[in-house]
Parts: C-alpha cells; structure tokens; sequence
C-alpha cells in the first residue's frame, strides 16, 4: 500500500471510530420543506448548517489525530547543531 494510500485509510478509520462514539449523528435533510405544518425555510436551512458543520468537526479532528500519530511515528531529530 502507498504512504498515501494508508493515510487515507487510517483517516477513514478514525473518522468512523469518532462517529461511532457520537450519541446521535442526524442526516442532512434533503426534501425542502413545505411552509405549511414543517419547518420553515429558514430553519430547515439552519439544522441542515448545524449538520454540516458536526461533520466537519468531526473531520477536522480525525485529521488532527492522524496528523498527531504521524508526528509520533517520526519524531523530529533536535540533536544535530
């Protein structure tokens, strides 16, 4: 497998490991709602943001993890002057 390719595969790895500890993770709704007995425009809208940006949460901090495990299998070398 290529560096690359095992990158990838571990970030998908602790992607699916975070969303497994989350309680509930809700979908993005895709049918826009109808102003009469839903949610409105506005707030179908705003639920789907908030979505979004748990996702992306979790995407950035299964990166952070991966960036952190990368740092701990090379560590830098201070000894040479």
């Amino acid at each position: 497998m290529t560096s690359a390719r095992t990158r990838r595969q571990r970030l998908h790895e602790l992607l699916l490991a975070l969303m497994a500890r989350q309680e509930e993770l809700p979908l993005m709704d895709s049918e826009h709602p109808e102003l009469e007995g839903g949610l409105a425009p506005g707030r179908w809208l705003d639920q789907n943001r908030r979505t979004l940006q748990r996702y992306q949460a979790l995407v950035r901090t299964a990166v952070t993890l991966d960036a952190l495990l990368d740092a701990e299998d090379s560590p830098p070398d201070f000894s040479s002057g």
